[in-house]
């Protein structure tokens, strides 16, 4: 019996990636723990791929070639331990769709700010009129985009999980935004392991490869001098980075590259903040590195829109201004969307927590928050946080709960921030959906 390669998870990436081992002529089968989304399920039925739901067929499992495991399957879960005690490789869907491409690829990682950074990068390659696909965590998986075209470039917003499953994978150009704690439950809880995580994105990389990196950062500048990188190092800045990279000097954004030097005002980028300005500058920076033009680039900074869910003025209602921020999943994140508040905050809090240290936002908090509301199934440690620290602290089990609570304690020239710092798999299936139910909520208000 020819050995078949096993999909573990039918989301997005595993359902991309069952259709592209189809399509390649592979013997695949799907296994899913949970319930299947409709969409997925059609999918699967129509390419003819034999699927399981509710549970995983272990034996049967733990005869495959190869498993293609779903990025939100930690390693610690007992199917895993199993499959690496049997000597069965487990890898991400974008090691394997990495096989049928002859790309030049484009990886993106950080704690912050690597999707508006993705989506960035891809906009000024577009307005470049180069042939790219934006894919990875996200859009569509890369499997997916490859049963339709193998495009000269990929985008790839690849998030610790998924780096952990790719060994060959190789992007030319990686970028990392920053370091900060995050997902430490998925690490044994040791940062170190998270940070080894986000250097994969550098695995096999040589002296023609370019590193984008935060110069500020900390923990990068700390691994960089460990190891011995061998191609184009290329960081951005606050201040001067003294050759080949970008810097914000006085009143403009300035690009070096070995090709182009120019620069730009930043009152001319599309999106406020110091973060936002070191997005664009990474973004700018890999756009090049692809071949995209100075002129298409400085025009791409100046008109790339908004990114859902990531500070995403929703509506004011009452006077009162609220702002979806769900796509903050870190204490890092939260700490950037309070910084940059200037009213009177009511800051809805909560969800799964990745063990946070909640000390980080306390200052901010202090200065800025009238009123916390935790949304989540368990508040424990939000409230033990800040408790004695906000004058007003209260618990919501639902977002219109949470909402309704909002619209009850806001006043004119307030400000209510959905800003969870907490994945958001408690009470809702993704970032999105919980994004999505806070700006259906509040429009129910509106007028």
């Amino acid at each position: 019996m020819e050995k078949e390669i096993v999909v573990l998870g039918a989301g997005e990436s595993g359902t991309g990636a069952a259709l592209l081992a189809k399509a390649k002529g592979l013997s695949v089968f799907v296994s899913d723990c949970g319930k299947i989304k409709p969409q997925f399920e059609a999918e699967l039925e129509s390419a003819h791929i034999e699927f399981e739901s509710g549970g995983h067929s272990k034996e049967r499992i733990l005869l495959a070639s190869e498993v293609i495991k779903s990025p939100g399957i930690p390693d610690h879960s007992p199917l895993v331990k199993a499959l690496k005690e049997n000597n069965i490789p487990v890898i991400s869907e974008i090691e394997f769709a990495g096989r049928y491409s002859k790309a030049r690829m484009v990886g993106i990682t950080g704690s912050n700010g690597k999707t508006t950074t993705a989506l960035w990068a891809y906009h000024l390659m577009k307005k470049s009129g180069l042939d790219v696909i934006l894919a990875g965590n996200v859009g569509n998986s890369m499997a997916r985009e490859l049963l339709v075209h193998d495009p000269e470039i990929f985008v790839l917003e690849l998030s610790s999980f998924q780096l952990d499953g790719m060994d060959q994978f190789k992007c030319h150009t990686s970028i990392i935004t920053n370091i900060t704690p995050d997902h430490l439950d998925r690490y044994d809880y040791k940062f170190e392991n998270y940070v080894n995580a986000k250097f994969r994105i550098l695995n096999n990389h040589t002296k023609g490869d370019v590193f984008v990196f935060n110069a500020h950062d900390k923990e990068i500048m700390k691994r960089l001098k460990e190891i011995k990188y061998p191609g184009h190092r290329c960081p951005f800045a606050f201040d001067d980075v003294y050759g080949e990279g970008s810097c914000v000097d006085g009143d403009k954004i300035v690009i070096n590259t070995p090709r182009y030097h120019f620069s730009m005002n930043v009152r001319e980028v599309a999106l406020p903040g110091k973060h936002n300005l070191s997005n664009a500058m990474a973004a700018s920076l890999a756009a090049l590195s692809m071949g995209a033009s100075p002129e298409a680039v400085k025009e791409g900074l100046t008109d790339f829109p908004a990114v859902a869910h990531r500070l995403e003025s929703v509506a004011e209602v009452n006077g009162v201004l609220f702002i979806n921020d769900s796509k903050a999943t870190n204490i890092d994140s939260t700490w950037y969307a309070l910084e940059s508040m200037e009213k009177p905050v009511i800051w809805i809090a909560g969800g799964t927590d990745k063990g946070n240290d909640y000390s980080v936002l306390e200052e901010l908090a202090v200065q800025k928050v009238k009123k916390l509301i935790c949304l989540g199934e368990d508040n424990t440690k939000l409230l033990e946080a800040f408790q004695k620290k906000l004058p007003s602290i209260v618990e919501a089990k639902s977002m219109h709960q949470a909402v309704e609570l909002a619209i009850g304690a806001g006043r004119p020239g307030d400000v209510v921030l959905l800003s969870p710092a907490c994945a958001s798999f408690d009470l809702f299936d993704n970032y999105v959906h919980r994004g999505e139910l806070f700006k259906e909520e509040v429009k129910k208000h509106e007028g």
